[in-house]
């Protein structure tokens, strides 16, 4: 009987996504096959997130549901990987004996020896962050055959008060251009129509390495080699970003004119506060480069609410600065406190009713700009990237303004006598109509 099953469930960001297929890839080559249901599985692995206290819970809740298959179904095996385990280390052994293996963050080419049982159970592998290899690429398993996220470099060096990432992934460290092209290289050729880079800071790019390589280098060597790709960077910084890299995408068709920046906040206070190091000034200059250099830019940012010390006078600042930028795309976070955070020495936290309040508000507000920019499509031809048919005539895709899991979709409506549509391939499409978040054409 086959007892080589093997199911991933991967949690959080994209760059965990890399992780959990390169994993897979590993596990490929070491002779194991991948099912989609976990009740199909020999062992099943859990690469968790824990940057905020929803991600936690989510993975424990996770972890916890799919533990039931060691009693319901054919596990054996449970393993959990990534920044769970690496933020609570020992202390997560006895949280879990459901748990067979625990792997950090930097013990991910140990993923083979914990899935076979070389390991012993219950054991907690550990090594420090700052040891995550950058070695030569190994092997993945990517979800998605048309798009696929690129990982360009691991940790951060900044100190964020409310951010556990340096601790977890250790300080920046990029990984080689060379090693970044020839992947490029390869997933293009295996038909990648869109290449989505991401970091902890994308944008600091090189920044850590000796041959003097910046990010708006890399993007030049990476739109050369791309020919019809899109390459789109995710978690960029307003204080890492240059005018370079904002040329780069201007004089480049196929480096999408889209620009993810996180601010955060717009008051002075709460910047301070939060170890951010500039101003809502310094903010407006850097979006009008933006949109004087690339006039289609669509700006993507996140934003904290709640976080200690904000004042009803900083959040009416927030709520006029989104109105003055009017950003095409905006995530908001309440603030997520935890002991091993440095923000939480901090006085006058805000009570979470009030945190959802300020939340609620400012997505009430960013719903009616987003509507406002998406009217303004109407009547444009765009490049739309098709992802999956949802009716016999009715097609889901994203345009370059449009990044993978995070914004809104683009809805290709295909007439009697209309192209033929292909998922997996751009596609001209003339936009009829606009939604809250997501726009509506017909195929050209």
């Amino acid at each position: 009987m086959d007892s080589t099953r093997l199911y991933i469930e991967s949690l959080g960001c994209a760059r965990n996504q890399v992780d959990s297929e390169t994993m897979a890839g590993q596990l490929r080559l070491a002779g194991w096959s991948m099912v989609q249901e976990p009740a199909r599985a020999d062992v099943i692995v859990v690469n968790t997130c824990s940057f905020v206290a929803s991600a936690i819970d989510e993975s424990i809740d996770t972890i916890l549901e799919l533990a039931r298959h060691k009693k319901t179904g054919r596990c054996r095996r449970l393993v959990v990987a990534g920044c769970l385990p690496e933020r609570f280390r020992d202390a997560i052994v006895d949280a879990l004996p459901e748990v067979d293996q625990f792997l950090g963050t930097g013990a991910f080419t140990r993923i083979a020896d914990a899935v076979a049982g070389k390991m012993p159970r219950g054991s907690c592998l550990l090594p420090d962050p700052d040891s995550i290899p950058m070695d030569p690429k190994t092997a993945r398993q990517r979800v998605q055959a048309h798009t696929a996220y690129l990982k360009i470099a691991e940790g951060c060096r900044r100190r964020c008060t409310y951010c556990i990432i340096p601790q977890l992934r250790g300080r920046q460290k990029s990984r080689p251009a060379e090693q970044i092209l020839e992947e490029a290289r390869e997933l293009i050729a295996d038909g990648v129509r869109e290449l989505n880079l991401v970091a902890q800071d994308t944008t600091a790019y090189g920044q850590d390495l000796h041959a003097g390589m910046g990010f708006d280098t890399l993007l030049k060597s990476l739109a050369e080699l791309a020919g019809q790709t899109w390459i789109r960077f995710l978690y960029g910084h307003p204080e890492s970003i240059t005018d370079r890299v904002i040329e780069a995408v201007a004089d480049h068709d196929n480096l999408c004119p889209y620009f993810d920046l996180p601010v955060q906040h717009s008051a002075a206070n709460v910047l301070r506060k939060m170890n951010r190091h500039y101003d809502r000034r310094q903010m407006l200059d850097l979006f009008g480069r933006i949109r004087a250099a690339v006039p289609d830019a669509a700006i993507r940012t996140t934003l904290i609410v709640g976080f200690p010390g904000e004042t009803e006078a900083d959040f009416q600042t927030l709520m006029d600065f989104i109105e003055q930028v009017r950003f095409d795309h905006l995530g908001v976070f309440t603030y997520s406190d935890a002991e091993d955070l440095p923000s939480h020495r901090l006085p006058d936290h805000v009570p979470a009713e009030v945190a959802r309040m300020r939340y609620d508000a400012l997505m009430e507000k960013q719903m009616q700009i987003s509507a406002d920019n998406l009217t303004a499509m109407v009547g444009r031809t765009v490049p739309v990237l098709v992802e999956n048919q949802s009716e016999p005539h009715l097609f889901e895709g994203r345009s370059m303004r449009q990044a993978p899991e995070v914004d809104g979709l683009t809805f290709v409506r295909i007439g009697p006598d209309g192209p033929d549509v292909m998922v997996g391939q751009p596609t001209r499409v003339r936009i009829t109509d606009a939604l809250e978040y997501d726009l509506i054409g017909d195929a050209l």
